[in-house]
């Protein structure tokens, strides 16, 4: 029967914003979790008596299972309800992280970290289908997504802050426990306050070569990037691994194409917008991962900043993304096409790394890095939340949990990709101006600690120049390739009936 006022069949969920608390509880807790581990790792070595070898793996262990898993994650949200796959998400990842805290050796931390990540694959595209389903007038869409934006991409370094409190002041168990509390309080407010619509679900059967291949072709390609920070871009073994992810991941692309209900339906990816939202979101956040990681090491390590210190001091990028997201972004939205808010925000955050690139042994924070900083976090806020809204806007909703997916599928591979490649590359850097500049015949043990900080310095300094360059190309591709109108109103992303409502309707 012709449906003639779409209003009666969509009228918005009276407790939609209590959902956005909770909704945006779990994701805090799922993006903090990749960073707040950073500033305890240290210590939880010490204590655990965890080799320089195997001590990547706490950070990789999460970022395998979690980059790996998220499209089957997000199917399984599709297949099961994205309620029920975030209530069983929330509890699976506060027992990994009871399991975590309570550690007692390498492989039980280990075990705890891939467990984290298993839950977060299935929690973390859950959380943005179910927002995205949920709002779905253009204005208050603009201004949940604002607020989703802000808490994606400043929950990194929030984690960051955490952790350094959490380590200095308690022990390095409580950047697993703190999970919890955040963990118990989203899953009752998902039971008692979130509604989903039942037209959403996708009972198609799970599609299970789907999943094998691209598991494992995604476990292939970062696993081959940490790889390459241990033991070289030409090893036999970090060129294996991405000759099997580039043979795995095309066979996916093969078998996504013919099979009657695919893991990743290819109109997802293939629409010119949400493609170049990937990619572009992607890029940027191999870039700002690198950041994190080098400011870190630089502050602690170089300036002699405490932990606690070290969070403080990124918290005006916190601000910054924050305003970016709420400020700028929700309220510009809805007002101008997703290309000039993005490209803008990228290339903002690439003048940030640009002022970062140039730091020193003894750099000023607020001449300097502050400014760099700030920049950084209004860049990415401005990006991110547009980008977000795109990336799901005008989908079918069968597909909405898969395409939730995809966004963090791009940033978590994005972000581990990130850590490996710049990693690689400020080792080598460092490597290079220690071997020039002849450390070994240093006179005394402060000159030879000295030029060992400079040569520290000059290869965090040569990976963030890379990430500068990253960064001004993802705003390249975000320029080039996203060409809706304005997101949240009815030119964006949808097309015919599409575009008729502003919210996502099955196909016909």
């Amino acid at each position: 029967m012709p449906q003639t006022d779409a209003r009666p069949a969509t009228l918005p969920d009276p407790r939609r914003w209590k959902a956005l608390i909770f909704i945006g509880l779990a994701q805090l807790m799922v993006v903090l979790d990749a960073t707040i581990v950073n500033i305890a790792l240290p210590s939880a070595q010490r204590d655990l008596g965890i080799s320089d070898g195997n001590r990547q793996w706490v950070i990789t262990a999460y970022a395998l299972a979690f980059g790996g898993l998220l499209l089957f994650g997000g199917r399984i949200a599709d297949l099961w309800g994205r309620k029920r796959a975030f209530i069983v998400g929330l509890t699976g990842f506060a027992l990994a992280s009871a399991l975590g805290g309570a550690a007692a050796n390498t492989a039980m931390l280990l075990g705890a970290r891939a467990l984290q990540g298993l839950f977060g694959a299935l929690l973390a595209p859950a959380a943005l289908s179910l927002l995205a389903v949920t709002f779905t007038e253009a204005k208050e869409r603009a201004k949940a997504f604002g607020i989703y934006g802000a808490i994606a991409g400043g929950g990194g370094a929030i984690g960051l802050i955490l952790g350094g409190l959490l380590t200095e002041y308690m022990n390095w168990r409580w950047t697993f426990f703190v999970n919890i509390p955040f963990a118990i309080v989203a899953a009752v407010g998902a039971v008692l306050v979130i509604r989903e619509p039942a037209e959403g679900r996708n009972r198609n059967k799970l599609d299970v070569p789907g999943v094998l291949l691209v598991t494992t072709g995604l476990v292939s390609l970062v696993y081959g990037f940490t790889r390459a920070e241990s033991d070289g871009w030409s090893s036999g073994t970090t060129i294996g691994l991405f000759i099997a992810a580039a043979v795995l991941l095309s066979a996916f692309v093969a078998v996504e194409s013919f099979v009657k209900a695919p893991l990743l339906p290819l109109r997802v990816v293939l629409d010119r917008n949400r493609g170049g939202v990937y990619l572009s979101l992607g890029m940027a956040v191999i870039g700002m991962f690198g950041l994190f990681l080098f400011l870190t090491y630089y502050l602690q390590i170089v300036l002699g900043y405490s932990p606690v210190l070290t969070g403080v001091a990124f918290l005006p990028m916190v601000a910054g993304m924050i305003t970016g997201s709420t400020q700028i972004g929700a309220r510009l939205m809805t007002r101008v096409p997703a290309r000039y808010l993005m490209a803008p925000g990228f290339l903002v955050a690439s003048a940030g790394m640009f002022l970062l690139a140039h730091i020193g042994v003894d750099t000023s924070y607020p001449a300097l890095i502050l400014p760099g900083l700030v920049l950084m976090g209004l860049g990415m806020g401005t990006a991110f939340m547009p980008a977000m809204s795109l990336a799901t806007h005008g989908v079918q909703p069968r597909d909405a949990g898969v395409a939730s997916a995809m966004v963090n599928t791009s940033q978590q591979v994005g972000g581990a990709i990130g850590t490996a490649l710049l990693n690689t590359i400020a080792a080598s850097a460092t490597t290079s101006w220690l071997a020039s500049h002849a450390i070994a015949s240093a006179t005394s043990p402060e000159a030879a600690r000295a030029l060992q900080f400079q040569g520290m310095v000059h290869g965090f300094s040569t990976a963030i120049w890379v990430s500068f360059g990253i960064l001004a190309a993802a705003a390249v591709v975000a320029f080039t390739f996203v060409n809706a109108g304005r997101p949240g109103a009815a030119a964006g992303s949808a097309t015919g009936s599409e575009a008729k409502n502003e919210v996502p309707v099955m196909a016909h």
